[in-house]
């Protein structure tokens, strides 16, 4: 009644090559809802690696340096004030004066002549105001009469004074005390009113200018200790004497002045000198210069890893350097300084320290 059905092995196949592949997939789903996902995991960063050594702040005396000249306390130029003859020389090159000693004289020329006669012409003009004077009194000589000698009397007196320096210039003396450095005439050297004579310089004490630019001048103060080198080697102490209120407007530096004892009467006058002002001593670092770098906006620092293990920037001024080594202000008194790897890390970057434990 009914009729078997049949299939060919082709089919059958098909068949059960498309249970299996349902069964597959369903046991995939079936998983995938079943397990959790896996959690993912977070790249790990890892942190730059520096190089650091400790530093400790010491106290360093710091100088300020500039080259100076080193001038003669005094010097002047000793000219004639009268004409004449030089007749004699009272002081030669080298010697040393007193304030007042006569350097040389001059020929006479009439002048004690005229000395005496002004001397004589005062005398008279003082008797005959005095005779006025008594006229005046009893009303017999006017007014106008009184005033004229009077005047003349005034004159007199002018004349002589005139008369006794015109006799006292012949003879010029030292102004102040120092040492004849040159002689510029012989004797019978028949000179004029200006001719140069001598000069004359105190060196007992010497002065010693230099130039400060404007950066360093708030460093200053009168009364400083100042070393003075000069190129022979030789060290002289000084005092800061002065400094001057407005910079040079060509330099834009400070004209400075040290006052220096010279009691063996050195002859170092005219020459140049290294000169070193002792400033207040600050507490600095001694660092490599190797390890001095730029920033973003120019300045020039030090890069050290603080409590937090994070790179600082802190901008130093260089106090001195030397083939050795740098002395810098500005870094804090404890300060673990980066020696290697600071070109690679940035500020506000942290950072592991070589050695040190993360």
């Amino acid at each position: 009644m009914f009729k078997k059905l049949s299939f060919s092995p082709v089919v059958i196949a098909v068949l059960l090559s498309l249970a299996l592949i349902f069964w597959l997939f369903s046991g995939d789903n079936y998983s995938a809802k079943a397990d959790a996902p896996a959690e993912q995991q977070l790249p790990v960063i890892e942190l730059s690696r520096v190089e650091a050594r400790w530093s400790d702040a010491e106290p360093y005396q710091a100088k300020q340096i500039a080259q100076g000249q080193v001038l003669p306390w005094r010097t002047v130029s000793i000219k004639s004030q009268q004409a004449g003859t030089v007749e004699a020389l009272l002081k030669q090159q080298g010697d040393t004066v007193k304030q007042g000693d006569k350097l040389l004289r001059l020929s006479d020329e009439s002048r004690t002549a005229l000395l005496a006669q002004a001397q004589a012409n005062l005398k008279l003009r003082k008797s005959e105001l005095e005779s006025a004077r008594t006229l005046g009194k009893s009303k017999f000589l006017s007014a106008t009469e009184l005033t004229r000698l009077e005047s003349e009397m005034a004159k007199a007196e002018a004349e002589l004074q005139t008369a006794r320096l015109a006799v006292i210039q012949t003879e010029p003396v030292a102004p102040f005390n120092g040492v004849v450095d040159r002689r510029h005439i012989e004797v019978g050297d028949l000179i004029q009113t200006g001719t140069e004579l001598m000069q004359l310089v105190q060196i007992d004490q010497l002065k010693v200018t230099a130039q400060i630019p404007q950066q360093h001048i708030s460093a200053l103060k009168l009364g400083q200790n100042v070393t003075l080198r000069l190129l022979e080697g030789r060290e002289l102490s000084g005092t800061l004497s002065f400094i001057s209120y407005a910079a040079d407007t060509a330099t834009r530096s400070f004209y400075i002045e040290v006052t220096v004892a010279n009691p063996d009467l050195l002859r170092i006058a005219g020459g140049s000198a290294t000169v070193e002002v002792q400033l207040a001593p600050v507490q600095a670092h001694r660092i490599s210069p190797a390890l001095l770098s730029l920033d973003t906006s120019g300045h020039l620092g030090v890069s050290v890893v603080d409590e937090q293990q994070q790179v600082v920037f802190y901008p130093v001024a260089i106090l001195s350097a030397d083939n050795d080594g740098a002395w810098v202000s500005g870094l804090p008194q404890r300060a673990q300084i980066i020696t290697q790897g600071a070109g690679f890390v940035r500020a506000g970057d942290k950072v592991l320290v070589a050695g040190a434990k993360p």
